[in-house]
């Protein structure tokens, strides 16, 4: 635990890239292959699941250090981090060098998950006994199920391969997918020999960057590919030795939650993998598909850990396929993306006809940019998708966001989404952010008039500059005029343009509905509270077409 503990403040403390790579070198070539697993696990950007709740964590401590529970929170108000604010209050201990990264997981955090409240704080209580300040600070991320470190994948991927000795497109593969915690699946990941990845992994995603101005700046029209952006999960459907599963680009395997989609892939070849996005559908008369249905359709199933037949038979998935992986077990990435495309074609052709659940993207006709404009323009009117795809036909399937070169042979992929929805909003109040922007006021929740009154519609963390971060935190602090807990209610003059992709009812909300991905898109200084929108406003949006 102290070895991995010095890892995570070595990358924490640097911004440095060549000092993050060379802190994960030195760490994985010395590591026990038990410890290595589970570090993988966590650094690898794997979602830990939490173990202990926050208010079982904060009790727990302040009865282990003497501190009444309400100053506890008074301290995690001023640091942010619930984490560093336990490891600052509770007692410093030796560390004790029995206790490994290994031995955290196995015989802490395992059991500590099952156990009942009283026993859960006994555990918490020995095991701080037992770890240094800093260890604390390690072993409450791991516990909460927050642990996070500065690190990018890629930077992990590069120091795994040196450690290795295999290419970085290997390495980023066997990283993907499942993590096997044991000093076996260790040796897998870390193997010499480029071959024998296992059969469910799926491939390394290759992710776009968002398009901020007009598509010329990318040079020729004909050169590029132009598709719809769609509004779902993104996924890969793969077919290998007689299975079938399906991975989300968060990778999750979602084959349980999407049991058609699953379906549809054993029709496929074997040694097939599709790119593409699962889509919830609308079905028009005779049950006929139209068109694509909101987000929130498909999220009802996220939550799920498996979907029984007939409890969604009201909504239609799709697979949305728009690349060739691979075919007949033969890795097709490294080709360009106009044989890729013919390749799907072909191979979907059987499969497409008379099927309404996989489909082939359609490819906008591209001759000019302004071509993709009016793509784009029809996109905003109808609200059916997020805007374009541009993807280069000449482009490989990279690994992740790689900025266009056309002269290195590799001109990326572009997203360039439509203008969001936006309106006019008042801040009623705040609360103190986390993490770097700790001890500032960053987390806004905004309001529409309902008449007289103020009803909040959106809570929004994102947009401000650094400068108008740090004048709206000196504005809630001298016109703060009522507090609850944690929330700073301030009196209402400051208006703002709050910009979200998508609308929906919800009886869970005072305004009565709810917004995807609400965030600031400017400060209206040149507005007062009284020309901000109204609740009829917001409602009007959800008869816009979609």
């Amino acid at each position: 635990m102290r070895r991995f503990t010095r890892l995570y403040l070595d990358l924490d403390e640097t911004n440095r890239t060549s000092e993050k790579v060379a802190a994960l070198e030195a760490y994985f070539r010395a590591v026990d292959p038990a410890d290595g697993a589970w570090a993988l696990v966590c650094l690898a950007g794997k979602r830990l699941r939490r173990a202990v709740s926050s208010t079982l964590m904060r009790d727990a401590a302040a009865a282990a250090s003497g501190t009444p529970a309400w100053l506890v929170d008074e301290c995690y108000e001023s640091v942010g981090d619930l984490s560093e604010t336990l490891a600052l209050l509770l007692p410093d201990a030796p560390p004790d060098p029995t206790l490994t990264l290994t031995r955290v997981f196995e015989d802490i955090l395992r059991p500590i998950g099952h156990a009942d409240p009283p026993t859960a704080a006994a555990m918490l209580t020995r095991a701080w006994t037992r770890l240094s300040t800093h260890e604390k600070l390690v072993f409450h991320k791991l516990i909460s199920g927050s642990f996070r470190v500065g690190v990018q994948r890629r930077l992990l991927v590069r120091a795994l391969a040196a450690v290795a000795g295999v290419d970085e497109a290997v390495m980023a593969h066997r990283l993907t997918g499942t993590l096997i915690a044991t000093p076996a699946g260790y040796a897998r990941v870390m193997s010499p020999e480029a071959g024998g990845d296992d059969a469910a992994r799926p491939y390394p995603f290759c992710l776009a960057h968002q398009l901020d101005e007009e598509p010329s700046v990318l040079g020729d029209a004909p050169s590029w590919q132009a598709e719809w952006k769609w509004d779902g999960v993104r996924a890969q459907l793969l077919r290998r030795r007689g299975n079938t599963y399906l991975w989300s680009r968060g990778e999750e395997l979602i084959s349980e939650q999407f049991p058609e989609i699953t379906a549809l892939g054993r029709e496929l070849p074997d040694g097939t993998v599709l790119d593409g996005e699962v889509l919830a559908w609308r079905l028009g008369l005779g049950g006929a598909p139209e068109g694509p249905l909101p987000f929130n359709d498909i999220q009802k199933r996220l939550g799920r850990k498996s979907v029984q037949a007939g409890l969604f038979d009201d909504t239609t998935m799709v697979f949305m396929a728009y690349d060739l992986l691979e075919e007949g077990g033969l890795d097709l990435r490294a080709l360009p993306l106009a044989q890729r495309r013919t390749r799907l074609e072909a191979l979907l052709a059987p499969s497409v006809a008379g099927n309404t659940l996989l489909r082939l993207s359609p490819i906008i006709p591209l001759d000019v940019w302004s071509d993709a404009a009016a793509a784009r323009a029809r996109a905003a009117t109808a609200r059916d998708a997020e805007g374009l795809m541009l993807k280069h036909r000449g482009s490989t399937y990279h690994v992740g966001r790689v900025r266009g070169d056309a002269a290195a042979g590799n001109p990326g992929w572009w997203k360039w989404k439509i203008d969001p929805y936006a309106v006019d909003a008042v801040l009623i109040s705040a609360q103190l952010g986390h993490g770097r922007r700790a001890g500032l006021y960053t987390d806004y929740t905004f309001g529409v008039w309902d008449g007289d009154a103020l009803v909040p519609f959106a809570k929004a963390y994102s947009g401000l500059t650094d400068v108008e971060i740090l004048k709206v935190d000196a504005f809630v602090r001298r016109h703060t005029t009522e507090r609850r807990g944690p929330v700073r209610f301030v009196a209402p003059e400051l208006v703002f343009e709050i910009g979200f992709q998508e609308i929906h009812p919800s009886p869970r909300h005072r305004s009565g509905v709810a917004v995807r991905f609400p965030r600031m898109l400017r400060w209206r200084h040149d507005k007062t509270p009284a020309d901000a929108d109204t609740i009829d406003t917001l409602r009007s949006l959800l008869r816009a077409p979609r």
